[in-house]
């Protein structure tokens, strides 16, 4: 059966470097006891066995000091009489009658083939067996393709089981798909706060997909694997392609609610943000190529993570200056005159009464100048009425 699993896991070409320590026709020796011989010799089965591994394996007795020196004293049988495996059949065990019998009286040898180790996982006979993700291929799609084979291949009370990190692996199952569940969810839910509305966030991460397919493309191309790596890069592409899609978003948002109609509000929006968005994300590109180019130990996943992050930020750079406007005005027009709360007010009462508050400074400052110019007036007028005299 450990035959036919491993031939069909090498017809998979996700998986390399397979092999197992497991053999079930390696040549062994079997003694085979007569019991009822050996009940009428008087020798206990127990102590036959026991005396033949002290024969055979030694036995460490005790130790005794002699010259300054702590030697120790192991009880076995001399290397002529247990050379080859016949000798075993000459050696001879004590019955309960004080008597020699020899192990030929009662025990016969017959060569004969079997495992060459007895291995065991959860008290059940096991075969381990070890391999990796072929180039291209990550240990998620290794273990996938492990489990299928396992379940077209092995008949009914087998099964299959992991060690080591792949036994985590299996355990963790796909966290990461609720990462970046939670990591959209958060984005969404800031912006929501943000834009004091459910449908303006919409115009943000529907844009994201774009970078996160630049990012997966340049993965491919590089002949890399969709790793624990490439997963961190893709994690941090959301926040950064997020960054310039609200700089879009935000500015356009302003321009609408200074009264440009929606279409004016995201060409606007485009064009104003278009030069500090390449600007950042040609710098943030530029310092990942090192990334790209690194050798040595750890190149593959300084590599990987480079990759995602620089493929995803050039794709989502350069389409996100168009897709992100026209989500913008997509959204933008359903959700205009909609507000959270029923019957909202567009100027919150607390701006309001700050700006009440303003224009009530201001008008105390100008009557202030104006009695000031009245004051002067009077005493420009009475020096004058004191010239005259």
């Amino acid at each position: 059966m450990n035959d036919e699993f491993m031939a069909a896991l090498k017809k998979r070409k996700e998986l390399t470097g397979l092999f197992t320590f497991f053999a079930a026709n390696y040549p062994q020796y079997e003694l085979q006891i007569d019991n009822q011989a050996a009940m009428q010799k008087g020798v206990s089965i127990g102590k036959a066995m026991d005396n033949l591994s002290i024969l055979i394996g030694s036995t460490y007795e005790q130790g005794f000091i002699r010259f300054g020196n702590f030697f120790k004293v192991y009880v076995q049988a001399e290397p002529g009489s247990r050379q080859l495996p016949d000798d075993v059949l000459k050696l001879y065990i004590k019955n309960d009658r004080d008597e020699m019998v020899p192990y030929s009286a009662f025990m016969k040898i017959k060569k004969t083939q079997g495992l060459n180790e007895i291995t065991r996982y959860n008290m059940y006979t096991s075969s381990a067996i070890n391999g990796a993700p072929a180039s291209g291929y990550s240990s998620g799609e290794a273990i996938k393709a492990i489990q299928e084979v396992a379940e077209k291949t092995l008949p009914r009370g087998y099964g299959i089981d992991w060690l080591g990190l792949s036994k985590d692996e299996v355990g963790r199952g796909n966290e990461s798909l609720y990462i970046f569940l939670i990591v959209l969810v958060f984005v969404y839910l800031v912006l929501a706060a943000q834009y004091e509305s459910f449908i303006l966030p919409l115009a943000v991460i529907l844009s994201l997909p774009v970078g996160i397919l630049g990012g997966l493309l340049l993965i491919k191309m590089m002949g890399l694997a969709n790793d624990i790596y490439a997963q961190v890069g893709l994690v941090m592409l959301v926040g950064l392609l997020g960054k310039n899609a609200v700089l879009i978003v935000e500015f356009a948002v302003q321009k609408r609610q200074e009264g440009s109609s929606i279409l004016d509000a995201a060409i606007e929006g485009a064009r104003v943000r278009f030069r500090p968005i390449l600007m950042t994300s040609f710098a943030f590109i530029a310092g990942l190529l090192p990334l790209l180019v690194a050798t040595g130990p750890g190149a593959i996943g300084n590599r990987t993570i480079g990759s995602s992050s620089a493929g995803g930020m050039l794709l989502g750079t350069l389409l996100g200056v168009i897709v992100v406007p026209g989500l913008y005005y997509i959204f933008g027009s359903w959700a205009d005159g909609r507000h959270l709360i029923q019957k909202e007010d567009e100027v919150p009462l607390t701006e309001q009464f700050m700006q009440k508050k303003k224009r009530r400074k201001f008008k105390l400052f100008k009557k202030r100048n104006n009695n000031t110019e009245n004051g002067e007036d009077s005493i420009n007028k009475n020096n004058d009425h004191d010239a005259e005299k």
